[in-house]
């Protein structure tokens, strides 16, 4: 392949992934209700807020959910994919056809958001356990919601909390089903971000 055609993919995975993970990032912040005057969340908020605001006026809310975000980051990932395919494979993906990868996608990406944060509490909790440090902050109450029940089923043991453990064990576990189901489909995984 083209060294000039590997960059040019290589720049839109790296820059589009970046800005879907910030998408999703924004959608699981106001999903588990985090601190909004947080410098990481309002940054966060700031990067995404000409596209999400003039989206927001034609697509609301429901029940507490920014489907506005979701949505973004659907067609963001559909965006993607389709330069990937014009790239690589000089040629468009029929849009349907990629539908299904484009969800499986998001939610690849979205178990990697929560296994960071999960690496990101899991080390400072050695490192520096009462840090106020935004980052960390941002980590510990977007992982909470999925730890709570985990804490009431296996209480702290000896001043361990192993909930952590058994969450990482079945985020890596969900992330193995995707992977199977994702790469036994007919479409090349090269185009999908998130595999």
């Amino acid at each position: 392949m083209n060294t000039l055609i590997e960059i040019i993919a290589y720049l839109i995975e790296v820059f589009g992934s970046l800005f879907l993970g910030i998408v999703l990032l924004r959608f699981l912040l106001q999903l588990v209700r985090a601190d909004f005057y947080n410098p990481l969340s309002q940054s966060i908020a700031k990067l995404t807020n000409p596209i999400l605001i003039p989206l927001r006026r034609i697509i609301p809310g429901m029940f507490g959910i920014d489907v506005a975000s979701l949505i973004l980051a659907f067609l963001l990932h559909l965006i993607i994919a389709e330069l990937l395919a014009m790239v690589l494979f000089h040629t468009f993906v029929n849009p349907l056809a990629l539908v299904l990868w484009v969800i499986l996608g998001l939610l690849q990406i979205t178990s990697y958001i929560f296994l960071i944060c999960m690496l990101i509490v899991v080390v400072s909790s050695f490192i520096a356990p009462f840090s106020q440090h935004p980052a960390i902050t941002l980590a510990r109450q977007l992982i909470e919601p999925l730890l709570k029940p985990l804490q009431k089923m296996l209480p702290p043991m000896g001043g361990l909390d192993f909930s952590v453990l058994f969450l990482g064990i079945g985020i890596f576990i969900i992330q193995k089903i995707l992977f199977a189901f994702a790469h036994g489909t007919a479409l090349n995984p090269k185009i999908i971000i998130g595999f």
